[in-house]
């Protein structure tokens, strides 16, 4: 099996919407109510459905960046406001933490090697 989509629960679907637009997702599908991307560098895709105001979501979104700190720096240009700048964990990986408009959480990361290979895996992949 292969993950092909997320959906996110969002409150403000125009505000969501230019939100992953500014992150680099490319626009699929566009209705008051849905709306689907197509991620900036595969095909996994990620959709937007509108709820209604009060929504609890716990999921944490991961998009990965070979180029992380010059893409955050570009993503606070366009006004996207950080929780947490490029930082690094103590699992080796190096993380900045935004929210969409609606309060999903964003992790936008580098982990390279060991995101699926870290030096205390159970399992080496690949």
């Amino acid at each position: 099996m292969q993950l092909n989509q997320i959906t996110l629960p969002v409150t403000d679907m125009a505000a969501a919407v230019d939100f992953y637009k500014v992150l680099g997702c490319q626009l699929i599908v566009d209705t008051p109510h849905y709306a689907r991307f197509k991620a900036p560098e595969n095909d996994t895709t990620l959709s937007l459905s509108l709820t209604e105001p009060g929504f609890s979501n716990g999921a944490v979104i991961y998009f990965e960046s070979n180029d992380l700190d010059n893409q955050c720096q570009r993503l606070a240009q366009q006004g996207v406001a950080f929780k947490q700048q490029p930082t690094d964990q103590r699992y080796l990986w190096r993380e900045a933490i935004i929210e969409d408009p609606s309060g999903n959480q964003i992790k936008l990361y580098h982990a390279a090697e060991n995101r699926l290979n870290p030096p205390w895996a159970v399992t080496r992949i690949g």
